[in-house]
């Protein structure tokens, strides 16, 4: 048999679970099969023996200096007399211990002590010694007159051996349980330590927390009813489960800032009586790459263990922007791995696992195309801006601990609040609190709700010294707007004139519209154009030129006029075509418009006509109506203020029908 013939092999079990240790099944390409890693010590083998030896010469160096350091305080040596002679006649000397003809003494208060061919110094604690010849009696007899304390041990041999122990390894203990103590956090936390735990904030089922129910939100009933499944499902899970229906895993709530998304899910936690976990996705990243994803699964892994549970990220644009957007800097940036992370907790949890996300974010058209399939977040719920029924609704929670006036008429300041959020009617009602507590109200009435709205609409009023040019100016500049305003078909109504100055205005024109709108034809946005240029077109018919005044009314109508031309296709050259960027309501940057730059230059020249010609129409109705622009202006420079039945009665123009069966509002 030539040598390099195989060995045999060894025989193989009849059955196949039976066999030596040799019997193994390979494991899966992806790891699955494989025996489970080990976790490397906390300090490499060939390394124990030098963290031996440095600890071992820290004991060395301890026990040496303590051993230095425990010896009895030093002594100055000084001579028998006259130094000691004279202390002891004086009364100087506390206490003394005497061993051969070896005298250790102490003095009540330090003696200036000057040695022969020497610098003079402080004695306090001192030795000397008694020389053979002198007679003891008479020093006895001295020192027993001056109730000196005669001991007959030094009075002081030093620190004991358990305190030299202590101090002399005491040091190097601490320091090595130091060591111990932050190897075990590392070897708990992972390589990041404590920089690995989440920072969730929980809320106990029976926290001492104020708990929100259902009952405390108003004004978004659709998106409170979608969540109303939610928390069945966390109360009763078994009533879904023997169907074979699962809770959705993710629930997106988006919409403007202030809407209540935060408040939607303290809610749900409220009712569902489920533990709540809240943060912000920014806490989630830092600069230490891995730190995100660490701090990713530590939340998870603790919603899980107290389950029921809701795991509330809001602000989830911070990290779920779309990996396509360029806006993650490579395939190892902190986000990314983040947001990898929350996307593979989400889809591993287990079946009946009473576990749900509940995100926030105000941009929702950012965030990544993963977050959002089916799996992860499978509901997504808008919670906008409430409507007239629901601000009233609003503004009845957060008036529930303040004291109103019975003239107070919370549908009427509901109506006069078109497009504030939630959040903005909590600011509204602390505002007129305020105004009344100033004003030393017992309760809080109507004029403070009138102005705790023009303070947040309008601004607050500056004590601003104007002359008597500009204030004419100004009253002509905002009866042009209030005109056209009037006289325009479209144009939401009136409502207060004013020359006094707030915030960044030296005026102001408040008009809102009679009902909630959600949409708008073009003449309307016509008039809103007209309107915003009427206190320049008043200028120029006046004074014959214009000002900087009307820089916030310019930018106002060209992005009105834009979106005509660029978002909703009200103009005929352009026609329905997309060509600005619905976010900003402006062109898209160059690079990025899918259109050309023929369709660009058409779209500018668009938005110049639709602004020149309601720019000349404006002029030709101020010219019309120049005597009631003259009225507007002469009255508010009298009462600096005019309310709307004020100012459509000076105009000489009737009021709106919907105006005129209910009071004026601010």
């Amino acid at each position: 048999m030539p040598d390099s013939a195989p060995a045999a092999s060894p025989p193989k079990p009849d059955r196949p679970h039976e066999g030596k240790s040799w019997w193994r099944v390979d494991p899966a390409p992806d790891g699955r099969g494989a025996p489970p890693q080990q976790r490397p010590p906390l300090m490499p083998r060939q390394r124990r023996g030098t963290f031996a030896a440095i600890l071992l010469g820290l004991l060395a160096v301890n026990f040496v200096l303590a051993l230095v350091t425990s010896g009895p305080a030093q002594r100055t040596r000084v001579p028998y007399e006259p130094f000691f002679i004279d202390q002891v006649r004086v009364g100087n000397v506390q206490e003394i211990s005497s061993k051969d003809q070896t005298i250790d003494g102490t003095l009540k208060r330090p003696a200036t002590y000057v040695p022969p061919n020497g610098k003079s110094a402080k004695v306090d604690k001192f030795t000397t010694q008694v020389p053979a010849f002198v007679d003891t009696t008479d020093l006895t007899k001295l020192l027993d007159q001056r109730n000196v304390v005669v001991n007959a041990a030094p009075p002081d041999s030093g620190r004991s051996a358990f305190w030299t122990l202590i101090l002399g390894f005491g040091p190097t203990i601490l320091l090595v349980a130091l060591f111990i103590y932050l190897g075990r956090r590392m070897s708990a936390g992972g390589a990041l330590g404590g920089f690995g735990r989440s920072q969730a904030r929980r809320v106990e089922r029976d926290g001492t927390m104020v708990r929100v129910t259902f009952d405390d939100v108003a004004g978004i009933d659709e998106a409170e009813n979608e969540l109303v499944e939610i928390v069945d499902f966390l109360k009763n899970p078994q009533r879904y489960q023997r169907l074979g229906a699962r809770i959705p895993r993710g629930v997106l709530l988006y919409g403007p800032p202030g809407t209540g998304k935060t408040l939607l899910a303290r809610a749900v936690a409220g009712e569902a009586e489920a533990a709540f976990f809240s943060i912000s996705a920014s806490e989630f990243v830092e600069a230490i790459v891995g730190v995100g994803a660490s701090r990713v699964r530590d939340l998870f892994k603790q919603a899980k263990e107290a389950a029921p549970s809701i795991v509330f990220i809001d602000e989830l644009d911070a990290i779920g922007r779309s990996r396509s957007a360029g806006g993650f800097s490579g395939g190892h940036d902190e986000r990314e791995q983040t947001l990898n992370q929350i996307l593979t907790e989400m889809d591993g949890f287990e079946p009946g696992t009473n576990v749900i996300v509940l995100g926030a974010t105000n941009r929702p058209e950012i965030l990544d195309p993963a977050l959002l399939r089916p799996g992860r977040f499978d509901r997504r719920i808008a919670v906008q801006p409430p409507d007239k029924h629901g601000r009233a609704e609003i503004l009845r929670i957060h008036t529930r601990s303040v004291p109103l006036a019975e003239s107070v008429d919370l549908e009427a300041i509901a109506a006069s609040t078109p497009g504030m959020t939630g959040a903005d009617l909590a600011l509204l009602v602390n505002e007129a609190a305020l105004f009344a507590a100033r004003r030393g109200h017992d309760r809080v009435e109507p004029s403070d709700f009138t102005d705790a709205i023009e303070k947040i609409i309008l601004g607050t009023e500056r004590a601003l010294v104007m002359s008597k040019a500009d204030r004419e100016r100004t009253a002509y500049h905002e009866s042009g707007h209030a005109l056209v305003g009037m006289l325009t078909r479209g144009a939401d109504p009136v409502r207060k004139i004013s020359i006094i100055p707030r915030g960044q205005a030296l005026g102001v024109t408040l008009s809102t519209p009679e009902a909630d709108r959600y949409g708008y034809e073009r003449e309307e946005l016509l008039g809103k154009i007209k309107v915003a240029l009427g206190g320049r077109m008043a200028e120029r018919l006046v004074y014959g030129e214009t000002t900087t005044g009307a820089e916030s009314d310019i930018q106002q109508l060209t992005q009105i006029a834009r979106g005509m031309v660029g978002r909703w296709g009200m103009s005929d050259a352009v026609g329905p075509i997309a060509v600005a960027d619905g976010r900003s309501d402006g062109m898209l940057l160059p690079g990025q418009s899918p259109t050309s730059e023929a369709t660009q230059r058409l779209v500018d020249e668009e938005v110049r006509r639709i602004v020149d010609e309601a720019e000349h129409d404006t002029l030709m109705l101020l010219e019309r109506e120049r005597p009631r622009l003259e009225a507007l202006a002469r009255a508010l420079l009298v009462k600096e203020t005019l309310d709307q039945i004020e100012a459509y009665d000076i105009a000489g123009v009737p009021m709106p029908e919907a105006a005129a069966q209910e009071p004026a509002r601010a």
